[in-house]
């Protein structure tokens, strides 16, 4: 989506949508882990996540985000296991925006992907995630993931 139209969409009172990809793996040891990317922007850690894309299904369009942001492949769920709630820093703005986010159970990592030089990524424990993340809706979503994974 394109700033000016996100703007418009803001200014007109509407909740702009995203889609979020939860990459997730079982250690050899059944341990659950998450994988979390860095924010371009302020280096936080986030999850992977975009604009909704025409003619695509919300889950496929998270599962690129992963392989665009986080370099990793695999099968999005198709349906969202939660949503999460965050104000998106736009050049001169902030607009608000909801993402769906979808588990991804991660079957391949890439050595190179689009995002590897602009991102780190690092794979954690549901504990880690949640003391990383910075959006208490996100936090939600993860321990909901921990329990239903």
């Amino acid at each position: 989506m394109k700033v000016k139209k996100a703007k418009a969409k803001a200014r007109k009172g509407r909740r702009l949508r995203q889609v979020g990809a939860l990459p997730f793996r079982r250690d050899a040891d059944g341990g659950l882990r998450f994988l979390l990317v860095t924010s371009r922007g302020t280096s936080r850690f986030v999850i992977p996540k975009g604009w909704q894309m025409k003619k695509l299904a919300d889950a496929d369009a998270a599962a690129i985000e992963a392989k665009e942001e986080a370099g990793v492949l695999g099968r999005a769920a198709r349906k969202p296991i939660g949503r999460y709630f965050y104000w998106k820093r736009l050049k001169k703005v902030f607009v608000p925006i909801t993402v769906d986010v979808y588990p991804l159970e991660v079957e391949e990592e890439m050595p190179r992907w689009d995002e590897k030089h602009q991102r780190l990524r690092d794979w954690v424990t549901p504990e880690q995630a949640v003391a990383l993340v910075d959006e208490p809706e996100l936090v939600h979503v993860l321990k909901t993931a921990q329990a239903s994974l």
